[in-house]
């Protein structure tokens, strides 16, 4: 399997989870209460649902492969911020550092 396939796959299943698990899950909602983003909860998750579909649909379609990548690298850049922000230890800024390594390959991919 090509690493790039494997790393859009892993991508986006994950935002797939991700965004289910924030729309139903109470310790997502206890999360993004603690984030301050306790009011758009639903539409992130709805985003993240839609990010990760997007990349699956982007195998077909190049150009919406280009535009979710690079909207999910924004969002997990801005995940990072707001985790500097509320002052959270490193280790647990990883998941969305790794995150936006992954989106920005997959957007480089697409686009060169």
């Amino acid at each position: 399997m090509d690493v790039n396939y494997f790393i859009l796959l892993f991508s986006a299943v994950s935002f797939v989870f991700y965004g289910i698990n924030s729309l139903a899950s109470k310790k997502m909602a206890t999360e993004y209460e603690r984030w301050g983003f306790k009011n758009q909860r639903i539409i992130l998750g709805f985003c993240q649902l839609l990010g990760g579909l997007g990349l699956l649909v982007g195998l077909m379609a190049p150009i919406l492969l280009s535009i979710t990548s690079f909207l999910l690298t924004c969002m997990m850049l801005t995940a990072v911020f707001v985790r500097i922000q509320i002052k959270e230890p490193f280790v647990k800024m990883l998941p969305a550092m790794l995150y936006v390594v992954l989106n920005s390959v997959i957007f480089y991919n697409s686009v060169f």
